[in-house]
């Protein structure tokens, strides 16, 4: 079984400052359904780990979040997409829970669930904490230069990763969603 795990926020929807708190606030980044989609159709199961701290923080429910999701389900199944599971982290910051990333809990849950070695599941996000908490699960790590990373396109673009400060070794940079799964599709295919 070929596994990625994805960020939410900034990689596959636009973020915000304020958190997407209803399914109005959820709107796809442009490419990155049709993204999904074409990893897909290359075999790849697609999971999510976001956190989601508005919950602990009492700025939306558990309802909303799932009334988001279902925005987030009937848009990639429009584009052919698919996402198998979202695993999150509803705590506040203050919480110190092992699951909001930059802990990586969130990849352990979903190495355990799925039972794959975290060293075989790639782990793509356009946040500094997501390719962390990827690394310290044992992910390959993949930074997309979009939402909260999108300066870093015109500061370093993709060559340069050893300039992002923070940026676990070995962290491949890619412009979006679209451009990761170009590259992740084009890699040789393990056999056994």
């Amino acid at each position: 079984m070929k596994l990625l795990i994805l960020d939410r926020d900034g990689t596959l929807n636009r973020s915000r400052d304020d958190h997407v708190a209803s399914p109005d606030e959820w709107e796809a980044l442009p490419g990155a359904l049709e993204a999904v989609a074409r990893l897909n159709q290359g075999g790849w199961r697609v999971v999510l780990a976001t956190n989601q701290s508005g919950i602990g923080r009492g700025l939306f429910d558990m309802a909303s979040l799932n009334a988001i999701h279902a925005k987030m389900h009937r848009a990639l199944a429009a584009a052919g997409a698919r996402v198998e599971a979202i695993f999150f982290c509803p705590h506040a910051p203050e919480d110190a829970c092992h699951c909001r990333k930059p802990e990586p809990g969130l990849f352990e849950q979903v190495a355990e669930r799925f039972g794959i070695p975290p060293a075989e599941v790639p782990v793509a996000g356009n946040a500094l904490r997501h390719v962390q908490a990827g690394a310290a699960a044992g992910c390959p790590t993949h930074l997309l230069l979009t939402g909260k990373s999108g300066h870093l396109r015109r500061e370093v673009g993709v060559s340069d990763a050893a300039l992002v400060p923070g940026l676990p070794p070995g962290t491949q940079l890619h412009d979006d969603l679209g451009a990761f799964a170009d590259w992740l599709l084009a890699q040789p295919v393990a056999t056994s």
